[in-house]
């Protein structure tokens, strides 16, 4: 095969594309479209992942037919580089061949493997997606394909139609090198196609094929038609639509006469439904059905025949030919203008009437075998249906509206569920008879009287509905004017739903692996005739693949309701008390699941506090699990009073002990790896400084008071559990005022937005002067957030206070034990002047025994401090890095008691290291407990004098 055509065109306009610039020019419409859809989709090229389906059909009549072309092929291509599919309808691929079978070792699953998907919403332009969007031969070159690792490839893709319907049954695709492109492939592949529709027609009756080609002979001899009908396009009617139009057709062929039928379908629009009757050669008697679809305000003229149906040539079958190959009820591509209408007109209106109306074949078939025939095709149709628009979700309400949405109009005029309120909560119903909630009330109009959702129904045992929950079996009561345990239940509720002709009833249990969940009510009303035994089977069967839905949907339920409470109880309820920040917090599980993000407020000593917000790795009960870990030894290495950079290094070596001890594998086989992300801030109001170091983060926000927002540079770190990488801390001045924002990356990465978008969109949110918290986190909430988030999001908004100055004391007292007195008389001054006497006596001897121990053992400078706050702290500092250590003494030693007594008289004391030495706090409850003193008053009697 030769090189046709090809350059680089298509690349540089590709690229072109994808930066917003106009390609219409140098794009195939068919291709610049699809990019569109693409873009639209939100697909990327470097990420278009196609889905994987199992529930193939393997043994079809798709595959029963193509078999034989199949092979073919693949004796045709031997020793080529090409790659013969067949996918089904929906883009799957059903087989593969290959030209070369070294093939299938050096290609990917996705080219090698049956199963993957390749409708255009997954992977964007390629040639079978393509070929089902566009519906006709569809050939893709290289960069033309919307997914990178299609670029070097070269496609031609077919359409495989079902003669008698027309429908797309699948698609027949040749895949080869970008340099092997050959005219010649869209013959080959177009003569391919038509074989494998030949087969398909072979699987019908041969009646119904005598049939079809008597409609044919019959159109040839109309005046205004050329014996192709010509196809609705999926933009024309849907798949609704066809299924209201084959529903009538099959009633107007029970009729057995030539009739029009015009049926309203959804959106106002009107389709004519015309019959004609045919015979064929060999006296088969049928009738066919065409669909005319006007322009708006168009009739469509249908004429009054007064004579015969028009018949075929007379003759028996032995004396004809062969029968040819039938023509195709679809344009060839084309051949779009050569499409006619299917009605006859008055003269001189013929064309006019054309150029406003398109018509199709909907079913041809005979009045008797015919009806039921196509009733039961309906039925599978909607089955198939059914199992893929019951259960996309995991929600157990949206499970059950779907099963309504099927059973509407296509079953019932009305549909109500009552599920116990149980399975609402994901458990298993002991009594399923008992605690129903109305969950679903689904019909064709809205103002019929039934109970309304979201209400607890109480049912007598002796409606249809209890009945079936108690025997396990669907309930059929064909004429409810006559069924009186149905009336009992509310004889005036009956009463006027009789009035709005409801009519019929069928009650179906919802049952899963022998387990009743629920009851499902089917209603009728606009069709006269009562539900019949093969309504009941229809409606039993779509119960009950809505009810493994429903299981499925409920036991998730349970489990994400039992991850989500393990989580609330590894998070903050609620946060110590501090005057330090006003905080306000928020979490937002994702909806796929619950994650790892987590906040906390830790109070520290000397009025400080540190604020955490951590995000781990993945989703579900692992994730939850390890963040609960993470959370509690981050508030032990912050009693420790280490500086944010020291804490996020014992975080990360704890996070990478965790992966080597835990690694292993999940139960799907996957190695399970433990990450995270981890933002840790210290803020003391003394000295309005803040501190603070990130692991791999988001950035945090800074609110000025004047409302100005600005993103410190902060160093971002590697995420925790990478390990021997260091960490950065970086210390900022904080206006009393200020708001400090740490937030989750669930709040600002969103694949349909932009990073810089979302931080603009949190600028803007935070840009307001004054406002408290909890406003701050409802504003961020309402317009940052994204409108369905597919991770958690942790918020946490602290507004700064400073400690009043008048409340902090300070002394630098010289390194001479003489002096202690005089230090403690001008400290028993300073509480008195605070209101604080009755703490003095503590407060004293507190400092009295630290400040000579640091005279003691420590270094020059010495700073004593008091902190008037919700206690009041006693701080001595000095120059040191020698820790002091509390033990027992011995009734014979001298000392060994100060730090004892300390730690009696004091709620909390320790010590903490800083650039310059070490700090040794104490802190003593401001309402202590009377006779504190002569609690304590019996060591004192050891105590050497200071």
């Amino acid at each position: 095969m030769g090189l046709v055509g090809i350059d680089l065109g298509p690349a540089r306009a590709r690229d072109r594309f994808l930066r917003g610039e106009s390609v219409d020019e140098a794009v195939r419409s068919p291709i610049l479209n699809s990019w569109e859809r693409s873009l639209a989709l939100g697909l990327s090229p470097a990420g278009c992942a196609l889905p994987y389906r199992s529930d193939l059909d393997l043994e079809g009549r798709l595959v029963r037919a193509a078999e034989p072309v199949l092979d073919r092929l693949q004796e045709l291509f031997t020793d080529r580089d090409m790659n013969v599919s067949l996918a089904d309808g929906r883009g799957a691929v059903l087989q593969r061949r290959f030209g070369k079978p070294s093939q299938v070792r050096r290609l990917a699953a996705i080219q090698s493997v049956p199963g993957y998907v390749f409708a255009e919403e997954f992977g964007g332009t390629n040639g079978i997606g393509l070929a089902l969007a566009e519906r006709q031969l569809i050939n893709v070159y290289g960069a033309e394909h919307f997914a990178e690792r299609s670029q070097a490839n070269a496609c031609s893709a077919i359409p495989v139609r079902d003669p008698l319907s027309g429908r797309i049954e699948g698609v027949l695709c040749l895949g080869y090198p970008l340099t092997d492109v050959d005219a010649a492939l869209a013959t080959v592949i177009r003569k391919a196609a038509g074989a494998i529709e030949r087969r398909l027609l072979e699987q019908s009756s041969t009646r119904e094929r005598t049939l079809l080609r008597a409609y044919l002979d019959a159109r040839h001899r109309t005046p205004t038609g050329d014996g192709q009908p010509g196809e609705f396009t999926e933009g024309v009617l849907d798949r609704r639509d066809q299924m209201i139009l084959q529903e009538k057709a099959a009633d107007l062929i029970a009729l057995a006469q030539r009739a029009a039928m015009e049926v309203p379908l959804p959106g106002g629009r009107r389709v004519t439904l015309l019959s004609r009757p045919v015979t064929s050669a060999s006296g088969v008697e049928g009738i066919a059905i065409e669909a005319v679809l006007a322009a708006p305000h168009q009739p469509v003229a249908v004429p009054a025949v007064t004579g015969p149906p028009p018949e075929t040539s007379p003759g028996p079958p032995a004396q004809q030919s062969p029968e040819p190959a039938l023509p195709r009820l679809w344009p060839v591509p084309g051949t779009a203008a050569r499409k006619a209408a299917t009605t006859t007109h008055p003269p001189g209106t013929a064309e006019a009437a054309s150029a406003h109306t398109a018509s199709g074949l909907v079913l041809v078939g005979e009045p008797g075998v015919g009806k039921y025939a196509v009733a039961a095709r309906r039925r599978l149709e909607l089955l198939s249906e059914a199992s893929t628009r019951i259960g996309t979700t995991l929600d157990v309400t949206r499970t059950a509206h779907e099963l309504a949405e099927m059973a509407v109009p296509h079953l019932a005029d009305f549909v109500t569920i009552e599920l116990p309120e149980a399975v609402l909560r994901g458990d298993e119903p002991t009594d399923p008879r008992t605690g129903l909630h109305r969950v679903v009330l689904h019909g064709y109009r809205e103002d019929c009287p039934f109970y309304p959702a979201g209400e607890p129904i109480s049912l007598r045992s002796t409606t249809p509905q209890l009945r079936c929950l108690a025997s396990g079996r669907s309930v059929l009561e064909p004429e409810l004017r006559t069924a009186t345990g149905w009336i009992a239940q509310d004889p005036g509720h009956a009463q006027r739903l009789l009035d709005h002709n409801v009519h019929s009833l069928i009650a179906v249990p919802l049952i899963a692996r022998g387990i009743a969940l629920g009851v499902a009510s089917f209603y009728r009303s606009r069709d006269p005739a009562p539900f019949g035994d093969d309504d009941r089977s229809l409606a039993q069967e779509l119960a009950t693949r809505a009810a493994i839905c429903i299981d499925n949907a409920r036991r998730y339920t349970r489990e994400h309701n039992m991850v989500l409470a393990l989580q609330h109880s590894l998070l903050p309820h609620s946060f110590p008390e501090q005057n330090a920040v006003e905080v306000a917090h928020r979490y937002l599980p994702a909806e796929s699941g619950v994650g790892g993000d987590w906040y906390d407020v830790i109070p520290l000593s000397s009025s400080r506090v540190a604020l955490v917000v951590g995000d781990v790795v993945g989703h579900g009960l692992h994730a939850a699990a390890t963040m609960g870990r993470l959370r509690t030894a981050a508030r032990n290495f912050a009693e420790l009073e280490l500086a944010p950079d020291e804490v996020l290094t014992c975080l990360d070596n704890l996070v990478a002990r965790l992966d080597r001890d835990e690694g292993g594998e999940d139960a799907d086989g996957m190695t399970r790896i433990i990450g995270a992300t981890c933002l840790y801030a210290v803020y003391d109001p003394t000295s309005q400084q803040c501190c603070m170091a990130r692991a791999g983060h988001p950035p945090p926000a800074l609110v000025h008071p004047d409302g100005a927002v600005a993103f410190p540079d902060l160093p971002a770190g590697p995420p925790l559990g990478l390990g021997g990488l260091p960490f950065e801390t970086v210390e900022f001045h904080l206006p009393e005022g200020s708001q400090l924002v740490l937030y989750t990356d669930g709040l600002v990465e969103d694949r349909r937005r932009d990073l810089d978008t979302a931080f603009d969109q949190l600028r803007r949110a935070l840009s307001h002067p004054n406002r408290p918290p909890e406003e701050t986190c409802a504003e961020v909430l309402r317009t940052v957030v994204p409108r369905r988030p597919t991770d958690d999001i942790a918020l946490l908004v602290a507004r700064t206070h400073a400690l009043d100055a008048h409340r902090i004391a300070t002394w630098t007292p010289t390194p001479d034990p003489a002096l202690v007195s005089g230090l403690r008389a001008a400290v028993t001054r300073q509480l008195a002047a605070w209101g604080l006497d009755e703490v003095s006596f503590a407060a004293e001897l507190v400092l009295s025994e630290l400040v000579t121990n640091a005279i003691r053992y420590g270094t020059a400078p010495i700073q004593v401090r008091l902190l008037y706050d919700r206690a009041l702290t006693c701080e001595v500092s000095d120059a040191s890095s020698t820790a002091p250590h509390l033990r027992h003494a011995a009734t014979t030693d001298e000392g060994g008691r100060g730090l004892f007594l300390v730690a009696q008289l004091a709620q909390a004391w320790g010590t903490r290291y800083t650039a310059t030495g070490k700090v040794i706090w104490a802190e003593c409850a401001l309402q202590l407990a009377g006779g504190r003193p002569d609690t304590v008053a019996a060591y004192f009697d050891d105590v050497p004098a200071l």
